[in-house]
Formats: structure tokens, sequence, C-alpha cells
């Protein structure tokens, strides 16, 4: 397992003035927790790691929905650029899979899955990317899924690994940002659809979580 970069619990994020954020959030967020450009430095040394263990065999990636989809662009992108400038290089398939567990900012103990026919993992190299792993049992619950159709390996790459007292326990395989229990949002993580077009990963204020509560 490839550890996180880890933010401690009494980190509280940056200025947002210090920033550029939509001017139609100015008013919701409290703070830049993790600026863009950091993101994505991390997420190219992910790159690296990942093809360092699976870039002998082509690689089917699996885009967690609808929260992973930057994380895996970006990711797609450096891993694709380690392909025209190294000598190693995979062929990489993609595919999309979509889960629901949260309404408001509080996971709701259930989890959906929605994709398409999972018996194309049987004897593939399956990376799954994620956005965030919170108690775990969204991932766990895709998991399971996947592996009764006998992929050759499976391994699991999350943006942020969140501390919490709800954890499972499980860790994937590769980790961007070990974070505090804070709800955060940006970067394509959401709340209840919104925020998805920031750029930095921020956390909201509390007036924000009402006025776009379900």
């Amino acid at each position: 397992m490839t550890s996180g970069l880890q933010i401690k619990d009494e980190d509280c994020g940056f200025n947002k003035n210090l920033f550029c954020v939509p001017k139609h959030y100015e008013d919701d967020l409290e703070r830049v927790f993790i600026p863009h450009g950091l993101i994505l430095d991390r997420t190219e040394r992910l790159a690296r790691d990942i093809m360092q263990d699976m870039g002998n065999h082509p690689i089917f990636a699996l885009c967690v929905l609808k929260g992973g989809y930057k994380f895996f662009a970006d990711l797609m992108d450096h891993i694709k650029a380690l392909n025209r400038n190294t000598d190693q290089s995979v062929p990489i398939t993609v595919d999309f899979v979509k889960t629901k567990s949260y309404c408001n900012d509080i996971p709701t103990g259930t989890v959906s899955i929605i994709g398409e026919e999972l018996s194309a993992f049987k004897g593939k190299n399956v990376l799954v990317v994620e956005d965030i792993i919170d108690t775990g049992k969204t991932i766990q619950t895709l998991l399971s899924r996947i592996k009764e159709y006998e992929p050759q390996m499976v391994k699991v790459v999350s943006l942020l690994v969140k501390r919490t007292i709800r954890s499972s326990g499980y860790k994937p395989d590769y980790i961007g940002f070990e974070i505090p229990d804070k709800f955060v949002v940006g970067y394509a993580l959401d709340y209840n659809e919104y925020f998805r077009d920031l750029n930095h990963i921020c956390i909201l204020n509390e007036k924000a979580k009402e006025k776009y509560k379900l």
C-alpha cells in the first residue's frame, strides 16, 4: 500500500481569498483545504507508483462516478504521459461505474451501484479509481461485485481517505491524501450535486450546508 500525504487533524487549510474560486461559491466556502496544484502533483506521483506496480500488463481502469471523474481524467493523463515518455508502455482500457452512498453530508448506510456489465473484468488487471473513501462500505461493496468475475488483479487508488471512527478499516492500495473527518467538496466532489466545478478541494461553511440541503 502506498502511504498518502497526511493532513493533520488540526490543519484547517488556507484562506480562500488567496486563491481563485468561482464567484457564485465565494460565500459558501470556509477554507481552501487542498489547492489544485498540490492535487495535480500528488496525482502525478500516484501515476508513477501505479505504473511501477501494474505496468507489465494492460490495465483496465474503472472510474467511480460521479465524484471520481476529475481525479480519473488527470490520473489517466499522467499515465498516458508515462506511456509516451518512458520505455514502460501499456494499453489502458477505461470504463465507468456509478455509486451513491450520501444524502447531504451524511453517509446513508446503503450503497447503490449502477454501471456496465462487470463480466468484462474477467482475467483483467483492474484499477479502481475513487475520489474518497469514508466508511469504506462503498468500495468494499464494489470490490466484492468485481471479484465475482475473477479478474487477474484488482488495485484501488483513492484521492482521499478520511480518518473517521465510522471507518471499516479498509485501506486502498494507493492513497493521495489522508485527511481528517471533515466534509469536503470540489475537484468533482459534491454536496447534493453542487461544487463539482471547483478546482480546489474546499471546506463548506454551515450556512452553505443549509442552503443546498435536500
